[in-house]
């Protein structure tokens, strides 16, 4: 029985240069909007050659018996990954969270292309390490690769699911008042219209639900990377004859969840900000939210 060489999967996005010429079609065309701006056409171009560096020289670590693949953020969703992949992510931190919800066990590198530019928390790689880093995640010999990360799961009640490394976000699609039913793991119940629920992860702590922390008077521990955790925050909530604001933060551990029922015509559900991939919901649906079972595996 034959078995099956590895498969390295470069993840991209394109680049701020990418997106300019697809808009303005010429680099003169798109110096010119960049300088009506106040921009130089230089910064960018510089930051798109660092990212077409960064993907040439992990195209080049990746060995040449291994097979290989590769595919941009916007592509994700209709991409299958197999078990034997090894994922190498080329971008901002933003990128490996992306690609999270969609492994399932991989291992998965994150390359910086622009060392000092991201804050590095995902990206923990130059271009320059792929080839060893490949080589080990090849390896039979695996234990102690990595980190495995907590993630966090959001299930409607008619069995879709949707996974996220930094956080989930329910709520209006428009980020507009949402009103539902809100079931915390005690018990409670709370009729409320708010922007929305955030239930975030310990590597997710350092953003959005760091931004909404700093906004509390009181707010519930941060969880670790690591911890089998997760941290929840309901946006502006508003206070009315039938809504409320008691239930406005709080801790899962693992097993327990916070419960959404739908109240409005239409509810989104999706993870890390990818609003292209989302779950609805319509009138009286509900959504579970809490620790998953499945991890990243961060090399």
């Amino acid at each position: 029985m034959s078995v099956l060489t590895p498969r390295v999967v470069v993840v991209s996005r394109r680049s701020e240069l990418d997106e300019l010429l697809v808009r303005h079609g010429t680099r003169g065309a798109a110096a010119y909007f960049l300088r009506q701006r106040g921009r130089d056409l230089a910064e960018v171009t510089a930051r798109h050659e660092a990212l077409t560096a960064a993907l040439t020289e992990v195209g080049g670590a990746i060995p040449a018996d291994w097979r290989r693949g590769h595919v941009e953020r916007a592509d994700l969703p209709r991409f299958l990954f197999g078990p034997e992949d090894i994922v190498v992510a080329v971008g901002p931190d933003g990128l490996v969270a992306n690609v999270a919800k969609y492994v399932d066990g991989q291992p998965v590198i994150g390359v910086d292309p622009e060392p000092g530019r991201n804050a590095g928390v995902l990206v923990r790689h130059g271009a320059a390490e792929v080839a060893d880093l490949l080589r080990r995640a090849g390896g039979r010999g695996q234990d102690g690769l990595g980190q495995e990360r907590t993630m966090v799961v959001a299930r409607l009640d008619d069995g879709q699911e949707l996974y996220g490394l930094n956080e989930v976000y329910a709520g209006h699609p428009s980020h507009q008042s949402a009103r539902y039913l809100l079931t915390t793991p005690d018990g409670g119940r709370e009729r409320q219209s708010s922007s929305g629920l955030i239930v975030g992860t310990g590597t997710g702590a350092t953003g959005w639900c760091a931004s909404i922390a700093r906004e509390r008077a009181t707010a519930p521990a941060m969880p670790a990377a690591d911890e089998r955790a997760l941290c929840w925050f309901v946006r502006e909530a508003w206070p009315s004859p039938t809504t409320g604001v008691r239930q406005a933060a709080g801790f899962l551990t693992a097993g327990e969840e916070v419960r959404l029922t739908s109240e409005s015509e239409r509810l989104v559900v999706f993870g890390d900000g990818l609003e292209s991939d989302a779950l609805e919901l319509s009138w009286g649906q509900r959504v579970a939210i809490g620790v998953a079972d499945r991890r990243l595996r961060l090399v």
